[in-house]
């Protein structure tokens, strides 16, 4: 048996991620888990998966975002790949589509990287805090990817530990709730441990803030809205979190890793390295047409969302980048681009993009502080706590606003919330979360449907209740667990 390591190591530096890659990284099993060097080994390999194509890229945006309304297709008909994305755009996509089995194994081989970590490090005769350190840093993102998962499937087969032996390989579907349990306690296990924050060479690793702040989200899914404030107000307690003045500039790579990252994945490019390198999520996003800067088009803001905006709000020319204009960084978006719209937050000025693997130095911007305290102020409106749901989503607001008065914009510029109905409050801060977070990775879609809205924002594209909140198990792997894996109802 081989231990199936990336050839990738996570080596930070204070200003860039860089992600080694030795020729050969694989070691027979019986080799490795020895010392503290190959639990180093195990985790940057568990770090650096999550940068990859079935965790970044097309998979997860067709079935974490394509069904929005925020979000298009795009590209155009020459590329093969819009039949296949298109169906979750204007939902008649089936079991056999091929984007879902690469999610599906996507988040599996990172749950099995996790699994990995916390099954063979504890048995490693290693220093004891870091030992700690890198078990929680696994069971944050093992939690992540089952978050993913069940989100996106409902019940699905939870493996907490690697199989001992082949009956434990095929496996059946687990009930939601118990995924759900699974992922908080990894949570609660990774907080215990994770520091606040790190200096040096460990910035952009996984922080207790971050895991806080998944848990927060995790809350949010099951409603359980006392858990929501108390994990947000830890990650708003702590004061190493701010909201980052210049809305646009947050995503830019000189500024990685800042004030208002709660947790981004690194990612980096190496000259002469293209395994190392592949640009992934902001590549299949660029601007597309035949310039210089050229990317594939895909996943684009539809003209619903650029209506959602209120007048003024310089958040929409930071969140959308219109065919014709001219980035804030100086790149014209010809008139010949196939698109009239493109995701601005995972643009790369062309230069870069031209010079670097086509973006592939970008980080992927997951959980930010601004999500942080919508979460907190959707949560205390639903507990009947009006004040501290009011200045949450005020100071989110008052990054926006404040921005765009110092440079022009009338005085009454998104002006405060100050209703005390909970139902329009509650509209408001849905608002609010649809257009700070327009675009982010993975957002919208899920949004509407856990707050019971599937039908009424997504049901004139083709949305059905008792099908849609979730996607179809990928029919490759049923027939591979020889029926052991079921169906979700209406596919």
């Amino acid at each position: 048996m081989i231990i199936g390591l990336l050839p990738l190591s996570f080596m930070l530096s204070c200003n860039k991620s860089y992600l080694e890659v030795p020729p050969q990284a694989q070691q027979p099993v019986q080799q490795f888990w020895q010392n503290q060097n190959d639990a180093t080994e195990a985790v940057n390999a568990m770090y650096a998966n999550t940068r990859g194509w079935t965790f970044v890229a097309f998979a997860p945006m067709a079935i974490e975002s394509l069904g929005s309304d925020d979000a298009t297709t795009g590209s155009d008909p020459t590329d093969g790949s819009v039949a296949f994305m298109s169906q979750f755009d204007n939902f008649t996509v089936t079991s056999t589509n091929r984007e879902l089995p690469d999610f599906w194994n996507g988040m599996y081989i990172e749950i099995n990287y996790c699994n990995q970590v916390i099954d063979n490090i504890p048995n490693i005769n290693m220093d004891a805090n870091l030992k700690a350190r890198y078990i929680a840093e696994a069971k944050f993102l093992r939690a992540y990817s089952y978050f993913r998962l069940v989100r996106a499937f409902g019940d699905v087969p939870l493996r907490l530990h690697l199989p001992a032996n082949s009956s434990e390989y095929n496996i059946p579907r687990t009930p939601e709730d118990q995924v759900w349990a699974a992922i908080e306690q990894d949570l609660n296990d990774a907080e215990s441990v994770l520091p606040p924050s790190y200096s040096g060479p460990d910035v952009g690793r996984i922080t207790k803030g971050a895991a806080q702040a998944l848990h927060a989200k995790v809350a949010l899914y099951q409603k359980k809205w006392a858990d929501v404030v108390t994990f947000s107000n830890k990650v708003i307690q702590s004061g190493l979190y701010n909201l980052f003045p210049d809305f646009e500039k947050q995503y830019r790579i000189q500024n990685e890793n800042n004030s208002e990252s709660v947790y981004e994945i690194q990612c980096t490019y190496l000259p002469n390295n293209v395994p190392a390198s592949n640009s992934q999520y902001c590549q299949i996003q660029q601007p597309r047409g035949g310039f210089d800067g050229n990317g594939w088009g895909y996943n684009n803001p539809t003209q619903d969302l650029v209506d959602a905006f209120e007048p003024n709000d310089p958040r929409l020319n930071a969140t959308i980048l219109f065919r014709g204009s001219t980035s804030a960084e100086g790149d014209l978006i010809p008139l010949t681009a196939a698109n009239p719209m493109y995701n601005y937050k995972s643009y790369v000025p062309f230069p870069v993009y031209v010079n670097d693997n086509g973006g592939s130095d970008q980080n992927v911007r997951v959980i930010r502080y601004s999500d942080v305290l919508l979460m907190n102020a959707e949560a205390n409106n639903e507990l009947g706590n009006t004040s501290d749901a009011l200045a949450s989503l005020e100071k989110v607001r008052k990054r926006a606003r404040d921005f765009a008065i110092a440079h022009g914009a009338p005085a009454n510029t998104l002006p405060p919330v100050t209703t005390t109905d909970q139902t329009a409050l509650r509209a408001a801060i849905y608002h609010e979360r649809r257009v700070e977070l327009a675009m982010d990775f993975n957002s919208r879609y899920f949004d509407v449907i856990r707050q019971g809205r599937g039908t009424a924002v997504f049901g004139p594209m083709g949305w059905k209740a008792g099908k849609n909140e979730v996607w179809p198990i990928p029919q490759s792997e049923i027939d591979n667990s020889f029926g052991v894996l079921t169906q979700n109802p209406g596919y």
